[in-house]
């Protein structure tokens, strides 16, 4: 049988061969080093974890170190903070045991009427009430009145005050308080603050001093006993008198100001001295947020203790009957002993 010409297949020549045997070839070649790029960047990747994980281990134990120290970070517990009605029930309270302690406290200056308070008073500063209370029967005796003192030789008055200190100042302020009194107020002491602060050398607390034993006028005596012991005891951390005044006497009703004075005063004087308090010893010591400043054992602490407290002599050389009564002794007048 006879081929047709469309039957027959055409020979493939040789160098199409050869073309077709580098072509396969040379593809090989390039997927051979593609595959050796894909392995070399495999190496790599595997060369650099452990890197990591080691950079990571070695880490670890600096974040455990700082989670362990975090506890010795830790911000302090903060105070208690006494609250306002705390506060004035404490207060009240300490004003309460005080009370029980002196029941015979008293101003501790010698005065008949209110002009000698008054110049008492003033002479009191910079200076002890056993002092004024040993000089002003000298004083008095020559001068009873104001008009005596306002027409007084002021040399002759230096020298019975000089024992008091300062006693040029003092003259100056006493002769021109009796000139006041005689010229403005008919020889009379008036009863009223904003009359009483108008007088030379008379402040609030002295004001204070006259209106509440004088007069039975309430008011808060602000002197350095009164205002060390409220700032010990947390009532007011003030150290301005007005403003020391003002802060305690929100704290009680207005009838007690005057003895709430005389308790802290007596206080202050006998038991909670300035530089040694005698803690051991202290009726109020377990109400006191500074307790423990001063002495706290009993035996010592008792020996600490002054006047009738201590079996000694006080300041007025005429107080009042209840606190002879109280086992007070009186103080000897100027010169004795």
């Amino acid at each position: 049988m006879k081929t047709t010409k469309a039957a027959k297949s055409t020979p493939v020549k040789p160098v199409a061969k050869k073309a077709a045997k580098k072509a396969a070839q040379k593809a090989t070649a390039a997927s051979g080093k593609a595959t050796g790029v894909a392995k070399k960047a495999t190496a790599t990747i595997k060369k650099a974890a452990p890197a990591k994980t080691a950079a990571s281990k070695k880490a670890a134990p600096a974040k455990t170190v700082a989670k362990k120290a975090a506890p010795a970070q830790a911000a302090p517990k903060k105070a208690v903070v006494e609250s306002h009605a705390a506060l004035v029930r404490r207060a009240r309270r300490i004003n309460r045991e005080l009370a029980e302690v002196y029941p015979y406290a008293h101003p501790e200056l010698d005065f008949e009427n209110p002009f000698q308070l008054v110049i008492a008073t003033v002479l009191s500063a910079q200076t002890t009430d056993l002092r004024v209370n040993q000089t002003t029967p000298g004083l008095f005796a020559k001068y009873p009145t104001p008009e005596d003192l306002a027409a007084a030789n002021p040399e002759e008055v230096e020298e019975i005050l000089r024992p008091t200190g300062f006693f040029r100042a003092k003259t100056k302020s006493v002769i021109g308080l009796s000139k006041a009194l005689a010229e403005d107020f008919g020889g009379e002491v008036p009863g009223r603050l904003e009359d009483l602060v108008k007088l030379p050398g008379v402040g609030r607390k002295t004001a204070f001093v006259v209106l509440g034993n004088a007069f039975g006028r309430p008011g808060i005596t602000v002197d350095t006993h009164f205002g060390r012991l409220v700032r010990r005891w947390q009532w007011t951390d003030e150290t301005d008198p007005d403003k020391v005044e003002a802060a305690v006497g929100a704290l009680f009703p207005k009838s007690e100001w005057t003895m709430l004075s005389h308790h802290v005063i007596f206080h202050g004087r006998r038991i909670c001295h300035a530089r040694k308090p005698a803690c051991g010893a202290c009726p109020i010591a377990p109400l006191c947020p500074a307790y423990g400043e001063g002495e706290t054992d009993p035996e010592k602490a008792r020996k600490l203790l002054k006047y009738e407290k201590g079996g000694f002599p006080g300041q007025r050389l005429n107080p009042p009957q209840s606190y002879l009564d109280a086992g007070g002794i009186p103080a000897p007048p100027l010169g004795a002993g």
